[in-house]
């Protein structure tokens, strides 16, 4: 079987050559950030597979090409302040985290994650730790649909999960000229994912960059689950 690192060099070319990788910064943070850390032990054989993995709780692990599309679109820099909606396995957050603040660069950027299902936030911040991440993401136990004010505005916001609309916080949060990535639609696991921009006046422009499947947003600003067990939404 081919190393994790062969894997990665393989689907990297096949994502050049498909259009979804275009900046040597999101191929850099790639290959520096180890994604068999980030999913569930019994999974790790297929931590390379350009595909969603189960993580628990109903939510997963977004495909390869996915986050490196979303990161792509997102135009992230060095030193950027990031704000993540939907830590999951913390994997895309690292990948963030990695272009923001890059080794060896005098601007150091951060990534504020929200996850809103405690196990899972815990599950973050150990893969976080072993993967060398830790202080460049803060992973934050909330509702991600009110965004985190204690250190907007944010240069960019990326949104893991699909909602009904964009969240009017994450539009507050979000600073003039900044940009923001997330997937709208119904929740039956087809969406859009869309490219937000707030123009100096405070006004937004959206962008659609094809269709998608994520899992629903949950919360204010998002869908609401009928209850605590119960895994269908209003």
């Amino acid at each position: 079987m081919p190393t994790f690192e062969e894997q990665k060099k393989k689907i990297i070319e096949s994502l050049k050559r498909e259009g979804y990788v275009k900046s040597q910064k999101v191929i850099d943070a790639f290959m520096r950030v180890p994604r068999e850390l980030f999913v569930p032990p019994n999974l790790k054989d297929y931590a390379y597979s350009d595909t969603p993995l189960p993580i628990g709780y109903g939510q997963t692990i977004s495909a390869i090409h996915m986050v490196l599309f979303m990161c792509e679109l997102l135009d992230l820099q060095p030193g950027h302040k990031v704000l993540e909606v939907g830590t999951g396995s913390g994997y895309h957050a690292a990948i963030i985290a990695e272009i923001v603040s890059p080794p060896n660069s005098p601007k150091k950027g951060h990534v504020y994650t929200i996850e809103r299902i405690e196990p899972l936030a815990e599950f973050a911040i150990k893969n976080l730790e072993r993967a060398g991440c830790s202080d460049k993401v803060t992973v934050i136990l909330g509702d991600g649909t009110m965004g985190y004010p204690d250190f907007a505005p944010y240069d960019r916001i990326s949104v893991t999960a699909s909602g009904p609309t964009i969240p009017k916080p994450l539009v507050e949060q979000l600073a003039i000229n900044g940009k923001m990535v997330l997937p709208m639609g119904r929740h039956s696991y087809w969406q859009e994912l869309y490219l937000i921009k707030k123009k100096e006046n405070g006004e937004i422009e959206k962008i659609s960059h094809g269709g998608v499947a994520f899992v629903p947003l949950i919360g204010k600003y998002g869908w609401t689950p009928k209850n605590d067990g119960d895994e269908s939404w209003e």
